[in-house]
């Protein structure tokens, strides 16, 4: 990470007051307000997305929804226009310049947030796939054999240990066949067969798929290392002024920021070279979006509720979002029972 909202991205994102008035059409930088708001965007909210696209089909949306209702959308449209919707909400003043202004300022508009969230997966790509060599072993062992910083050919099922965390759950690593087949390629990894190091302690129990899913060391490492400091990762849990969660007021995780981290760990330890949403190799587009599914299930919503206030409470345990729950008999449980005693009585001498 290191500093990476001063550092320029890749293109297709940004925001700004007068980026949509701007003619002839200005080089993107990576201080443009656009391009900023699209590198936390891309990370906390949704990552692999044609914004241009997304933009020029969510005004259109807008006007068709005047008559008709979101829910008779299928799943992909109702999730792109949720995500439209968030974009929108979290940048003050954009619908009114997308929707007063031209095509041309609209696609000016999704390239400058492109910009930014390309530049930003670029930047936490780059890091990482030297920063998470220091966690495939406890602190002070040695890695054997040991890896590249520079090169990821070695990595992926080429290496014993890479080779175990990318090994789906439910698979057995330790058999020589399996390994074999995952090494040569003959047995193939899509993207929705989760790696074991997902998972706490890298079990999985087939009886309760559930259990530590998405609650292992490596990932909070990971996104302690994008989003608080890299220098977070060994300390206390708490937000910097350099890292980026201090810079754009983030108090609390994300589904979207879980998803992402899962995604670039995974990449991280593959033997890929270049991140790609459309390599069939490590097939990280259906990867993001199998875990984004599942957290935005309504139907594991328990779940999702209690394993996103577990990960608030361990990256941002000062935040109101992760408070914990009020201790018995002290002065403060004691006032907030009486007020909901007064409250219950009050509503019941109403009624």
């Amino acid at each position: 990470m290191s500093d990476d909202e001063n550092q320029a991205g890749d293109p297709s994102h940004k925001r700004c007051g007068s980026a949509l008035h701007s003619r002839p059409r200005k080089k993107a930088t990576s201080s443009n307000p656009l391009v900023l708001h699209g590198r936390h965007f891309g990370r906390t909210v949704f990552a692999l997305c044609n914004y241009p696209a997304l933009l020029t089909a969510g005004v259109l949306r807008l006007v068709e929804l005047e008559d008709s209702s979101i829910e008779d959308h299928p799943a992909d449209v109702r999730r792109e226009h949720r995500v439209f919707m968030e974009l929108i909400d979290s940048y003050p003043g954009l619908l009114a310049r997308l929707t007063n202004g031209e095509e041309e300022d609209i696609i000016l508009v999704g390239e400058f947030l492109g910009k930014g969230a390309s530049g930003a997966r670029g930047d936490d790509t780059k890091t990482l796939k030297s920063a998470v060599l220091e966690w495939l072993v406890p602190r002070g062992q040695p890695l054997i054999p040991p890896l590249s910083r520079n090169t990821k050919s070695d990595r992926g099922f080429n290496h014993e240990v890479t080779g175990r965390l990318l090994c789906p759950a439910g698979i057995d690593w330790s058999n020589a066949e399996t390994k074999q087949a995952l090494k040569s390629g003959e047995t193939a990894v899509r993207g929705d067969q989760w790696p074991i190091f997902l998972y706490n302690g890298y079990d999985y129990d087939p009886e309760d798929p559930w259990r530590g899913l998405l609650r292992s060391d490596i990932l909070i490492s990971g996104f302690k290392h994008v989003f608080t400091s890299p220098s977070s990762v060994e300390k206390e849990p708490k937000a910097t002024r350099s890292g980026n969660a201090y810079l754009h007021g983030m108090k609390s995780v994300t589904k979207g920021s879980l998803a992402y981290i899962a995604t670039q760990i995974r990449f991280s330890l593959s033997s890929s070279s270049v991140f790609s949403r459309t390599d069939t190799v490590t097939d990280s587009e259906n990867f993001y979006h199998s875990i984004l599914d599942l957290l935005e299930d309504p139907d594991e919503i328990a779940e999702v509720t209690d394993l996103m206030t577990w990960w608030t409470r361990r990256v941002f345990p000062n935040s109101s979002a992760s408070q914990r729950a009020i201790s018995k008999n002290s002065a403060l449980s004691k006032i907030r029972a009486k007020r909901a005693a007064l409250q219950e009585s009050a509503a019941a001498s109403t009624n």
